[in-house]
């Protein structure tokens, strides 16, 4: 199934609710052990947690890679076990780059047979690090999300840079919407190429949307870094499709106890609640 299709058909079923699995290891709970198979254990937790909420999650590589080979042994059998849990699973590693190398990332997390749905990629190096992704996204089914305006609070030293009559993240969003024409779904009217646009700007988000009508938009910054529900809604198709909403911390880590899960679960439902699911 097209991405986008798969993306709202969930988000009807459900919710329209990304959890991030963003493991330290000085944060596992009490009777999780602190190195690689701790992180899993862990994941496996979370992920049989939220499942029922959630659509997708959202692994954070960097989390993985500073456990070198081991954590991205985890990483690849989180991914399977939440594939095994129908989840969707975003990749979250802001690959890009061009030419064979890019092609080598495409391959490596967007293959026909990765248990990745889509990928974080950086936009930085144009449309020669993005039609690679693109390629890959249109004959495996897959997608990406594209880093248009981040939700930490540097990102206007580049992304609100003035650029003529507009500003780059503006600029970027328009690229993303012609190269996201390409590739429309044939049940609903999204692309495979989605946006990245944080929650903890919610004025920039209701005006990106108009300027993206046709791009699934991944909001971080809700919870833990300050985005509300109210935040996120300009971010919404009319229909209450069209984007998913991610909170790392707030549900994986909302107890250091031996009630992880169950507070995990109680996280998770309630941020569904807020927003209005």
């Amino acid at each position: 199934m097209h991405f986008a299709d798969l993306l709202t058909k969930k988000t009807k079923e459900k919710s329209p609710v990304c959890v991030g699995l963003d493991p330290r290891l000085e944060k596992m709970p009490e009777g999780i052990s602190k190195d690689a198979s701790g992180v899993l254990e862990f994941n496996k937790g979370i992920i049989d947690a939220v499942k029922n909420v959630a659509i997708c999650i959202k692994p954070q590589m960097a989390f993985y890679e500073i456990m070198r080979e081991e954590g991205m042994k985890v990483f690849w059998e989180t991914c399977e076990y939440a594939k095994e849990n129908d989840l969707i699973v975003i990749a979250d590693g802001k690959r890009n780059d061009i030419g064979s190398t890019c092609e080598a990332y495409a391959d490596a997390y967007l293959g026909p047979d990765s248990p990745i749905d889509a990928l974080t990629v950086t936009p930085y190096l144009g449309s020669d690090g993005i039609n690679p992704f693109i390629e890959r996204c249109t004959s495996n089914n897959k997608g990406i999300f594209v880093l248009v305006k981040t939700s930490n609070k540097s990102s206007g030293e580049l992304q609100d840079m003035p650029v003529g009559d507009e500003v780059v993240h503006e600029h970027m969003a328009q690229l993303v919407e012609s190269w996201g024409a390409q590739t429309i779904g044939p049940e609903t009217n999204l692309s495979c190429v989605g946006a990245v646009v944080g929650a903890t700007y919610p004025e920039e988000l209701r005006y990106l949307r108009t300027l993206m009508p046709h791009i699934p938009f991944l909001i971080p910054g809700f919870g833990a870094q300050g985005g509300t529900a109210e935040d996120v809604k300009g971010g919404f198709m009319e229909d209450g499709t069209g984007a998913i909403v991610n909170s790392s911390r707030g549900i994986i880590f909302a107890s250091s106890g031996t009630d992880w899960k169950e507070a995990a679960e109680k996280a998770v439902l309630e941020m569904a609640e807020e927003l209005g699911v």
